[in-house]
């Protein structure tokens, strides 16, 4: 979690690598889904800091308009990733449909595609615990109370209701299960928050 500026320069610039980025900052005028996704990214992050390190004053009229900003952008492409989920080193892949609920909590250099789901199961009314280096393919739902070990890869369409105790597992399927132990295939130049200096 963004705790002050240090922090939210470090989450940009881990953010940034995980996208595979090499410009300092994105186009003006965005006409590249890269782009797109990364103007989203920063806006996520700047919403953040704002709202866990300052919030009185001017600054407090600041953050609502950037709220405001973010509001829009997720209703345009469809992205709802509530604050302070996810660690650094977010890299999501496209443009597209995902939904994470606001209790969740992601580790660093996580993958996401669209489609993805990360929700409450209705019973016990808590969401997903998820580690650091997860790649969450295209389409994947992780439902419920459970935890998501380091470096596991949730695979495409895969319905997770039950935690994943074992680091590099590959697990597919509905429900899911262990497929493989090949672990995450993101490159490890990509993982953005293992790479930027605080």
């Amino acid at each position: 979690m963004i705790q002050n500026k240090t922090d939210y320069l470090y989450y940009l610039e881990a953010d940034r690598i995980a996208l595979g980025e090499t410009r300092k900052n994105p186009h003006f005028i965005s006409i590249w889904e890269a782009d797109i996704i990364w103007k989203f990214q920063r806006l996520l992050r700047k919403a953040e800091y704002l709202h866990n390190c300052k919030s009185s004053g001017i600054y407090k009229i600041y953050y609502k308009w950037v709220q405001y900003r973010l509001f829009r952008a997720q209703i345009k492409t469809g992205m709802n990733i509530p604050l302070n989920v996810f660690g650094p080193g977010m890299s999501i892949a496209h443009i597209g449909p995902i939904v994470i609920n606001g209790f969740a909590r992601v580790g660093k250099n996580c993958r996401i595609h669209p489609f993805t789901t990360i929700g409450i199961d209705g019973r016990s009314g808590k969401v997903a615990k998820i580690g650091d280096n997860v790649y969450l393919s295209n389409g994947c739902k992780l439902i419920g109370d459970i935890e998501i070990s380091d470096g596991v890869v949730i695979g495409a369409g895969a319905v997770v209701t039950k935690s994943v105790s074992e680091e590099n597992a590959v697990v597919g399927g509905v429900p899911a299960k262990i497929i493989s132990y090949s672990g995450n295939p993101f490159p490890i130049e990509r993982r953005g928050a293992d790479i930027a200096k605080r």
